[in-house]
């Protein structure tokens, strides 16, 4: 009689279970890791409202000491939702940000509004999942438009700015 040497390998029920596993934990991560991604945008964007706040504090700190009480009224254009601040009374522009952020109506991107807010103010737009949220520069702050003139979701503006 001739022996019979047995092989190991994994056997057709072993490969299932292994399958199924593998699924069960897929359907448990992939919620999680998409939320953990909305959260990195969120926390990514407070993070830029927090610098547009310090960069105009300084800005209107740095006007004061020349002895220039003009208020800044805007941070952007068209092209740059956040690129230079309103010109000072000797025509001069600073740079808001030191890498400008592109204006883009997009999803996960600020945009910037001219004169939608109130009373002709541009506002500086963020689409997300949150909704549209809207800041202003308002008397030299970079303020959210929480009641809503522009459909602005005030879950958004607590989110952005807490």
């Amino acid at each position: 009689m001739k022996s019979i040497k047995s092989k190991s390998a994994f056997t057709m029920v072993e490969l299932v279970f292994v399958i199924i596993i593998i699924g069960i934990l897929a359907t448990v991560a992939i919620p999680r890791l998409a939320a953990t991604r909305d959260d990195a945008t969120i926390t990514k964007n407070k993070v830029v409202v927090s610098s547009i706040r310090n960069a105009l504090s300084m800005e209107r700190q740095k006007r004061i000491l020349r002895g220039d009480t003009t208020v800044i009224t805007a941070v952007g254009d068209s092209t740059n939702a956040f690129d230079k601040f309103s010109k000072d009374k000797n025509e001069n522009q600073a740079d808001v940000l030191e890498y400008p952020i592109k204006s883009e109506d997009a999803k996960d991107k600020w945009y910037f509004s001219e004169g939608t807010g109130k009373d002709g103010r541009d506002q500086y737009i963020f689409k997300s999942i949150l909704g549209d949220v809207a800041f202003e520069v308002v008397k030299g702050r970079f303020q959210c438009d929480a009641d809503n003139t522009n459909n602005t979701n005030v879950t958004g503006c607590e989110q952005l700015t807490n």
